[in-house]
Formats: C-alpha cells, structure tokens, sequence
C-alpha cells in the first residue's frame, strides 16, 4: 500500500470514529420531547366513599410538574379539573369537560411532533369520569385521531376498569397505558390518600426510569407490590399497548433527566 493510500485510510478511519461520536448526539437530541404537546386531566374530586378528596388534583398537578422536569415545554402544557377555583397555588387549570378537553388537544398538539395524554379519575365499564359526566373510548379515540393523528402519542388513564380503552386507542404510532383490566377496579382513592396508587406508582418511578416503556414497566411492578401490602384485591393488573410503528423508536425518546414533584 502506497503512502497516498494509506494516508486515505487514517483519514476516513478517522471521519467513521468521529462519526461514531456523533451519532449518539444527534440521537440524543431527537430524544428530547421540547414541543411536544400534553395535556394532564383530573376528572373528579370525590373519593370512593362519595366524600372530598385531593388525590386527583394533587396528581394532576405534580404528573404536570414531573413532565416540565422531563423536557415538556410548559407552553405546549395543559392542565384541566374540575375544580379549578380550588387551586391552591400557581397557574389556575382549565375547566375539565370533554369539549374543553378536545380544545385543549387540538390546541397543543397543532405543529407539535408528539402528544402526552393524561388522565386521573374513577373509571366505570363505559370509560373515564369528568365530573358528572363519562368519556368513552370511542369519544376519545376520535379526539385523538383529529388531534394528535400519526404523530407518536403516549396515553395514560389512571382509572377504575381503564382497560376498556385499549382496544379503541390502539394505534400503530400510539402507546396506550392503564391502571386497570377492563373488569377490574384500581385503588388509592380515599379521602385521605395524596394520590391514587397507579398514581403514586408513576410518579415514584420516574426518578428509575429512562424512557416510557421502562416507566410503565416499573409501575406494574410497584403497583402489584402496592396492593399486596394493603391487603387489596383482585388485583387491577395495569394494562400495556405500544404499537408497533412507535415501538422501536420509543427508546429514543428518553427522559432528559431524573424528575419527582
């Protein structure tokens, strides 16, 4: 090998290396949810036993914290209750209904590469509680649909029998993520629990977790340990659906750092 030619060699030896350190980089960069648009939904303020509580609010409010934490742009953040007046501090939440809430959607997620869905609430066999009131799947489904559309879509709903959203939610481009099967209930809204477990569970898990999928799997995880200990049963058996577009790319939207409320 001439001289020529080995002086190419180190030359493009040396391009692929700092290509190689690059690379990681560039992913990283495409990890970041910056723009992406979320919404976080607290649909009742009555414990199990029909009296006060704070759990969904106090969840809504710190899931929205520990998402600004994780990389979300704040403007690109809604949050809605039912109870906005009772706001203790900060920014007041928008009022929760299911037009406000298909509002909210359509108004974060226009030009934003994501979507970030949450909801804490009861739940019944029909869907989820805003208020006085039942979002059903299907309604949901179209929400998104018109919405958020292709875009990479991560669901959440902490509620009793959320499982029944699972099939109308599912997607190519969606992960789907619920506290409960279809036919069980979930636990932990009391008057005096702080948040419900599937709650408490997501955002304890944050700090552990280093993308979505990791999260939810350490959920499940926490949420078994968390019933056996209370002595609740049957167990909720929080349900999980990443699609098979968003799937192998899931993993490069990974968290920007550690966050709890």
């Amino acid at each position: 090998m001439g001289r020529r030619a080995g002086l190419r060699v180190r030359i493009c030896g040396a391009a692929l290396a700092l290509f190689a350190l690059v690379l990681p980089t560039a992913a990283a960069a495409e990890s970041s949810f910056a723009g992406w648009g979320a919404i976080v939904v607290a649909g009742d303020w009555r414990a199990a036993n029909g009296g006060p509580t704070d759990a969904f609010d106090n969840a809504r409010r710190d899931v929205a914290a520990a998402l600004s934490g994780l990389g979300f742009d704040s403007a690109q953040l809604r949050q809605l209750s039912v109870r906005p007046r009772a706001e203790p501090a900060g920014p007041t939440p928008l009022l929760a209904t299911p037009k406000a809430i298909y509002q909210s959607l359509k108004a974060v997620a226009a030009g934003a590469p994501g979507c970030f869905v949450y909801f804490t609430s009861h739940g019944a066999p029909q869907g989820v509680v805003i208020d006085d009131e039942i979002l059903p799947p299907s309604l949901l489904g179209l929400m998104l649909d018109n919405t958020c559309g292709a875009k990479p879509t991560v669901v959440v709903i902490s509620a009793c029998f959320s499982g029944v959203f699972v099939p109308a939610l599912a997607k190519p481009n969606r992960m789907v993520f619920t506290a409960a099967r279809p036919d069980r209930t979930s636990f932990g809204c009391g008057e005096s629990n702080r948040y419900p477990f599937f709650d408490e569970c997501f955002l304890g898990a944050l700090d552990d977790s280093g993308d979505f999928s990791g999260l939810a799997a350490q959920v499940r995880r926490c949420v078994a340990d968390k019933e056996q200990a209370e002595g609740v049963s049957p167990p909720s058996e929080p349900q999980l659906w990443i699609g098979p577009q968003l799937r192998p790319v899931l993993p490069l939207y990974a968290f920007a750092a550690p966050a709890s409320p």
